[in-house]
């Protein structure tokens, strides 16, 4: 093993430059969802990041597959009955604003052996650096045993439409792990359910907030009378907020809904105070009766929470009342072992004491494998030989990733425990010198699951 390890090494610092290379291509294409373009079911951009990393597989020496409907694609190399899977995502979210980037997002830039650029991290990085990691055992002539698939999906960042057909109609693999997440591994992620409250508006109040269900929301502007009243009121609960073209806008800190509680909700503080001066309606009183800033709900749920995986976690993303109806856009994160009905029925009847109904959304179950499955000693045992990181433990999670898609699947990397997570922001980053350690890893994992 210590003479592979040594080749192996040397075949990843060989070919690091041609994955840096690739990854550089794979920035360059904005694969934002797009849903209303002809002949493609998320857009033209997805379709050619898709298309372009079967490309990069081909020239690897993979054997390739593209869905005739441009859902997903893979690619194999290996012999045998077995089927290993790696899952990895090629859409990415939107810039967002511009001038927060130091460096254009989808031109990738190389500064202080940093690789800035939207998707680096989340998920075309790992994606890619678990490809080469593979291509170095190849290159090392490593017998396979196992056949060895890279699943690309292209609908990660909303509703997995990519996975749920792949699942479908193809060949499910044995085991395997997602390179979307953290080391050392996820073994636990929370149950995703995201849902509506909605009921008629009765009011003469005009509101529009968030961006998504995912994401507490930053802001929040309010346009009405009573201007300075509302002004008062947000100093006296010492609440941020500026005035931007006779508009108040409450001042609040994203960050994603699995972390809810690190974040201050803009719309949570704007129905706070606008109710203490008086208005009202159905989603203003759901939120100052139950939420509150309370990111985990217990007026709702109680104190719900596990030695697996925590507490839940409660995020209003959007708020919306409009001349017929007025909508809350919620996301929970479910304890593994909670009951997710019981969680709605709860729910249920809360919103409607407040005249809202409750409409599902989106629900991904949580995942759950025991710290002594084979595949959670096999990855430990490969991450702790690499970095001698023998402190860190398996952890679980709020987010969600596609280790749910399939039995027998964990989030491995490629973020290390301590580094900085920037999925989804500004300047989102990695460190070349940290991705090339999860390449000596995923060569490793590779291995190991194909013996």
């Amino acid at each position: 093993m210590e003479k592979i390890d040594e080749q192996l090494r040397s075949e990843l610092r060989k070919i690091e430059n041609d994955f840096h290379q690739a990854l550089i291509q794979l920035v360059a294409i904005p694969s934002v969802m797009e849903e209303n373009e002809e002949d493609y079911p998320f857009g033209k951009n997805i379709d050619l990041a898709l298309k372009k990393t079967l490309e990069i597989c081909e020239q690897l020496g993979f054997k390739t597959f593209y869905d005739p409907k441009g859902y997903y694609g893979y690619a194999e190399i290996g012999e045998g009955e077995e089927l290993i899977g790696v899952l990895g995502h090629l859409d990415v979210v939107p810039a967002g604003k511009r001038d927060e980037w130091a460096t254009p997002p989808f031109q990738a830039t190389i500064k202080e052996r940093k690789m800035y650029g939207r998707g680096t991290q989340d998920d075309k990085g790992p994606t890619l650096a678990a490809l080469f990691a593979t291509k170095a055992l190849l290159n090392l002539g490593t017998p396979f045993t196992k056949r060895v698939r890279f699943i690309f999906g292209t609908d990660e960042e909303t509703l997995w439409r990519c996975m749920n057909r792949y699942c479908e109609i193809e060949e499910i693999p044995t085991m395997g792990f997602t390179p979307d997440s953290s080391f050392p591994l996820v073994y636990a992620e929370k149950g995703l359910l995201q849902l509506l409250l909605e009921g008629k508006n009765e009011t003469s109040l005009r509101i529009k907030a968030g961006n998504a269900f995912n994401a507490v929301p930053d802001h929040a502007r309010f346009a009405g009378e009573r201007i300075d009243e509302l002004k008062d009121s947000l100093e006296e609960l010492d609440f941020a907020y500026e005035i931007v073209e006779e508009e108040i806008v409450v001042i609040g800190k994203s960050v994603h809904a699995q972390v809810t509680e690190k974040g201050i909700n803009a719309i949570n503080r704007l129905c706070l105070a606008l109710k203490r001066i008086g208005y009202t309606s159905k989603t203003i009183a759901f939120i100052n009766d139950l939420v509150k800033e309370d990111p985990y709900a217990v007026s709702i749920f109680g104190e719900l929470e596990d030695e697996a995986s925590g507490k839940l976690k409660f995020n209003v993303g959007k708020i919306e009342l409009n001349p017929e109806v007025e909508r809350l856009s919620i996301d929970i994160r479910i304890p593994v072992t909670a009951d997710k009905q019981k969680i709605v029925d709860t729910l249920s009847q809360r919103a409607k004491e407040c005249g809202l109904e409750y409409k599902e959304f989106d629900y991904l179950k949580s995942i759950y494998i025991p710290k002594d499955h084979y595949l959670i000693k096999t990855l430990m045992n490969v991450y702790q030989e690499v970095t001698n990181d023998l402190e860190s433990e398996p952890i679980s999670s709020g987010g969600a990733t596609y280790a749910r898609a399939m039995e027998n699947f964990v989030a491995f990397g490629a973020v290390f425990p301590h580094a900085t997570k920037t999925e989804h922001q500004p300047n989102e980053h990695i460190d070349l010198d940290e991705m090339y350690t999860a390449m000596i890893i995923y060569s490793k994992a590779i291995y190991a699951l194909t013996r």
